[in-house]
């Protein structure tokens, strides 16, 4: 019962974790808002738990690596983020805010552990050959909180204050403990011969750790770079989350010029998650109808098309909603694709940090995307939307710029069979 059981526990976890993320950084604004009475000082909190992801993920993703049970590592990385989050809402109007931006930023440095820690679990609870259908549904789940998180920290806020909404944030972190908690403990020995997918899997021999969290992280980054799927998978996600920072910060002019209303704009990001969704949804039944290298480079090239036609939509609310649906048709099984890649190409022992150090790179290359998008939205929305489009054409060129891995041969990393 507990091996029937297994992927629908992981993936309620992962829906409560990644919907109380979600909902963590709207509802932080408006706290930060409502408490402290300034939109820069809200602005900034948000900024601070963001911006931290970035440094705390490889780390982070080497110590998930050599726990025994990573998933307790990471029900306790779950309730230090919560934790901080009831911080920060205690300290706003309280302590100096420099002090509760601090604090932020801290508890963002846990954040990767909600979304590549999570996923890195996924092949200690399913079998090799439900892998497929088991990532497409691991990366609806990203999609069911993109949707849920914003749309229930408006309402909470609306219906219950601003405070409120980060408490439901923190509650829906705490459901999502039990889940992490019983996630199933490293193999005492790796699994040995190859996945139906065609990878390698690393014998006990190449399974020796380095001496240190150091070594383990310059390991990793090894990998990285030295493996070229692993690598260009990587690049190519990471440019088109730039397209789509610079997108996010198009949002509320679009919502302002072609919605009639600057936060009409939210509707356009759950077009797009529902489009992603539905996408997932019939990938996820039919798991190997593409290849997850081929969905990388065209999941770009649909991204780079609905910006373009975005862009021409001024004044036109149904070709912009054609747009957003195209966008998460695009964006969902690219992101299913990512997770297939990394799954078949990290070795057991450096696959948390593998998805960690990713999940930091893209939250960072958002952040970039946001911050450039968003001055250039002010001069020319149509321009910053264009420029977006070409920044998706270039992840998909960025993706065959890596060259092919040159495979080895069957019986070279095997291992006794």
């Amino acid at each position: 019962m507990a091996e029937r059981y297994a992927l629908p526990r992981y993936l309620a976890g992962a829906v409560a974790a990644r919907a109380g993320d979600e909902m963590s950084g709207p509802a932080l604004m408006l706290a930060g808002f409502a408490l402290a009475g300034s939109t820069a000082d809200a602005s900034a909190l948000l900024a601070g738990i963001t911006v931290s992801a970035a440094l705390g993920g490889p780390v982070l993703g080497v110590l998930l690596d050599r726990a025994e049970r990573p998933g307790r590592m990471l029900a306790g990385a779950l309730l230090l983020y919560a934790t901080g989050l009831g911080a920060v809402l205690m300290g706003l109007g309280r302590w100096p805010f420099s002090v509760t931006v601090l604090v932020a930023g801290v508890t963002g440095l846990l954040g990767p552990a909600l979304s590549g820690g999570w996923t890195a679990q996924l092949p200690r609870v399913v079998p090799d050959a439900r892998l497929p259908g088991a990532n497409a549904l691991d990366a609806m789940t990203f999609g069911v909180a993109a949707l849920a998180g914003p749309a229930l920290a408006g309402a909470v806020a609306e219906a219950l204050g601003a405070s409120a909404s980060v408490v439901v944030s923190v509650a829906l972190m705490a459901l999502a403990l039990p889940a992490a908690w019983l996630l199933p403990a490293r193999p005492a020995e790796p699994p040995t011969g190859h996945h139906p997918c065609g990878e390698r899997r690393l014998t006990a021999s190449r399974r020796q750790r380095p001496s240190s969290v150091v070594g383990d992280l310059l390991a990793g980054v090894r990998i990285a770079a030295g493996r070229p799927a692993l690598a260009r998978a990587t690049l190519t996600s990471v440019v088109c989350c730039v397209a789509q920072g610079m997108l996010m910060a198009c949002v509320p002019l679009l919502g302002d010029r072609v919605l009639g209303g600057a936060g009409h704009g939210a509707v356009l990001l759950s077009c797009a998650a529902l489009s992603a969704l539905a996408a997932d949804a019939v990938f996820a039944r039919s798991p190997r109808l593409v290849s997850p290298d081929t969905l990388l480079w065209s999941g770009a090239l649909v991204q780079a098309a609905a910006l373009g036609l975005a862009s021409a939509a001024q004044g036109r609310p149904v070709v912009l909603a054609v747009a957003v649906l195209v966008l998460g048709a695009g964006e969902g099984p690219q992101l299913a694709a990512l997770f297939a890649v990394r799954h078949r190409e990290a070795p057991e022992r450096l696959r948390s940090q593998i998805f960690t150090t990713g999940a930091s790179l893209k939250i960072t290359g958002f952040a970039l995307g946001a911050a450039a998008g968003g001055p250039l939205a002010g001069w020319s929305l149509s321009g910053a939307l264009a420029l977006a489009s070409g920044t998706a054409a270039l992840a998909a060129l960025v993706f065959f710029a890596v060259p092919t891995a040159v495979t080895a041969p069957a019986g070279r990393d095997a291992g006794p069979g």
